[in-house]
């Protein structure tokens, strides 16, 4: 649904302000999850320059984690890249979630906005969204928030990561930072009963996709399967 005349987006320092104000907290948690990153990016024999700009300019944890799994020599360029594009498509509904929002901004706001959103970002700038909020600058400040705590997370665990093992690791409980994250998020997104539908139905195709399907492509199905049961509900 496009945005009416008074809801007209704005991109102003408030926004911007307001997101970095909003994020500071999930920026805490990303910073300790990129560490472990950074930790098995040094055990898998990249360079601190290396996984720095891994960090940077991909920018997606979950890419970042399954690239490493396929991190042997010599390095399977293509599967790399495919994998990585299979996992990150669910930003294409992510994107579209937002058009209400951005569709009114000129290119150069809304691309230089869109580069920096993640899951969880994502997930603030919808329920600001849904909230009245309309200054979109709130995406960029969201999302140069969490990419800041990202790439310092990764220098710092790729630093330590001669001193730690992967061990390590889940002894601490830093093996289940990422779905504590999602978790919250999820909470946090929660509207009431009409939502049991469009989430259960994205769970269930996941699971069943996950059995069927190679890959990572269950991460896509539940996300479609989802995103269009949602859209039903919501034009019933």
């Amino acid at each position: 649904m496009n945005p009416t005349p008074e809801d007209k987006p704005t991109f102003a320092r408030a926004g911007l302000l307001l997101g970095v104000r909003r994020t500071l907290p999930l920026a805490v948690s990303a910073t300790a999850f990129a560490a472990v990153f950074g930790v098995l990016a040094r055990q898998s024999g990249l360079t601190l320059v290396e996984a720095a700009m891994m960090s940077g300019l991909v920018f997606a944890g979950a890419a970042q984690f399954i690239a490493l799994q396929l991190w042997i020599s010599p390095l399977p360029i293509f599967t790399i890249i495919f994998t990585t594009l299979i996992v990150n498509l669910r930003h294409v509904l992510m994107g579209a979630a937002l058009r209400p929002w951005l569709s009114k901004l000129p290119a150069s706001k809304v691309y230089g906005s869109i580069f920096f959103m993640t899951d969880e970002t994502w997930a603030l700038s919808i329920k600001e969204y849904r909230e009245g909020e309309r200054d979109a600058a709130f995406i960029l400040g969201s999302g140069l928030t969490l990419f800041t705590g990202w790439v310092g997370g990764t220098v710092a665990g790729t630093v330590a990561g001669s001193a730690l093992r992967q061990e390590d690791l889940v002894r601490w409980g830093l093996d289940f930072m990422f779905a504590a994250v999602f978790t919250a998020l999820l909470a946090g997104m929660w509207r009431g009963k009409s939502d049991l539908l469009p989430w259960g139905v994205a769970a269930l195709v996941a699971v069943v996709a996950k059995w069927w399907l190679p890959g990572t492509w269950y991460i896509l199905a539940g996300g479609i399967a989802g995103s269009v049961v949602g859209a039903l509900r919501d034009a019933g």
